[in-house]
This record gives structure tokens, sequence and C-alpha cells, in this order.
């Protein structure tokens, strides 16, 4: 049900490096960590940028969203000051980018498209045609660590994404997991839920794992709660405090 890594270092490096950089991959990477979770979402002129935020302020300095901007401008953004001086500078990675470095460690990536309101169809379509392209080989050798899996909330983006795309696999990401949760993951073809692990309980894990889908959690910081969910049966989870729960945390 769960053919990929078990424990997957979230948005690049956690908590030791600004999320969704270049940077935070290598941070991952130094940890040891070969799989990574990141996000990503549409500039203006339609190029796929990773970044989890739509707008700027938190990350990025400036004002206005992501999508006011083609990538060009957004590239030389700075997205390292917020977390320390010493990330001054550390640019906006395109998904291109992010997606070679990836590849060139052997660092399996968990996608999570993040399409800004009223752009749902477009970026699961752009995401998933462009990842069709870089993994055209991997996809025909049916190798799923060898091809990203993607995420999203967007059922619309996911389907988007199925349609243009529909040799990379897909997963339902869920909140408070709605009443028809397995009615949505059957209609995309997923093959995972991932939840959020705060809301998670073991009757839902049961019945996730009952359905013959995998089960990911997202983002399990504590070592004590990151064993629990395993008893549980849950396949894989992402923590932001990978200098804790390493790699290797679920053997």
């Amino acid at each position: 049900m769960w053919p990929y890594p078990k424990v997957v270092a979230h948005r690049g490096g956690g908590r030791l490096a600004p999320e969704n950089t270049l940077a935070g991959l290598r941070c991952g990477l130094a940890y040891g960590f070969r799989a990574v979770e990141f996000d990503v979402m549409l500039a203006r002129d339609g190029v796929p940028v990773v970044v989890h935020d739509p707008y700027l302020g938190r990350t990025i300095p400036g004002s206005g969203n992501v999508f006011d901007y083609d990538a060009a401008e957004l590239v030389t953004m700075d997205a390292g000051s917020w977390f320390a001086p010493r990330f001054k500078g550390e640019p906006v990675p395109l998904y291109t980018q992010f997606v070679d470095a990836c590849r060139a460690h052997g660092a399996w990536m968990n996608v999570e498209i993040k399409p800004a309101p009223g752009v749902e169809e477009e970026t699961g379509r752009v995401v998933a045609t462009l990842t069709q392209a870089m993994f055209g080989l991997q996809i025909a050798m049916d190798d799923p660590l060898q091809v990203p899996l993607f995420s999203s909330f967007s059922t619309v983006a996911l389907e988007a994404a199925r349609l243009a795309a529909p040799g990379i696999a897909r997963a339902l990401l869920v909140d408070d997991p709605p009443e028809d949760w397995l009615e949505q993951a059957r209609k995309l073809d997923a093959v995972a839920i991932h939840a959020n692990h705060k809301k998670l309980t073991r009757p839902f894990a049961r019945q996730v794992r009952e359905a013959g889908l995998g089960l990911f959690c997202y983002t399990v910081n504590d070592p004590v709660r990151a064993r629990e969910l395993l008893g549980w049966g849950v396949d894989a989870l992402c923590t932001d405090r990978i200098d804790i729960i390493g790699a290797d945390f679920a053997g």
C-alpha cells in the first residue's frame, strides 16, 4: 500500500533551514534524508515555483501574491533572510531546479500541488505535464521510488493532474476528513490519504488501511507521537524535526 520512504523531510530541511529552498534541501540531505516534501504553485506566467504561501511577507519580503509576479522576478527574491542572516539571498527555486537537485542526490519527492484560488485546474495540469516530461522513462518503468508522488488538498488540481499524467500517483490531503473522503479518493484513483496527525484517530487509520490505501501523516515532530502513529499502522510521516526523527526512525 505504501512503497515509498517512511520518514520524509518536511519542506526540505524542516525547522533547520529556510523552507522550500535549495538550502533547505541541502540541510535535509546532510541529515541523511533521501525523501523530501515540498510545495509547488504557479507564478503569474504559469511557471511552477517552489513556495508554500500564496502571498509574500512571511518567507519572502514584499507584498502581494506569488501569482502577481513572473517566475523570473520571484527567483531574484530573498527566501532565506527571514530564517537567519546566513541564508540571506537564498532564492525562490523553480520547480525544475528543485527536482533536478533532488534527482542529483537520489531523493524521492512528495510534491504538494498548492494552487492559488481560481487556478486549481491549471496548476494541476501544468505541474503534472511538466513532471511527466521530466520522468517519462521512470514512469514507463513503473518504479514508484523513481517517480514523485503528487498530493493536494485540491481535488480539482489532483483530477487535472490525473488526466494530464495518469502514470504519476496521487494522494489526497485532508485536515478534518470529510464524510466522503473515500469516495473522493476513489474518484481520483488515489493511492494514499495524507492526514493531519493532530486530528487522526485510530479508527480512521484503520478505515484507511482497510480501504487498501496508504496512510501518511503530517507534520509529526514528537518521537513519542511518531511511534504511536506507526503503532496504529500509519505507513509514513513527514517531520520538521529532522534532527530528532531521523530518516531511519521507522526502520
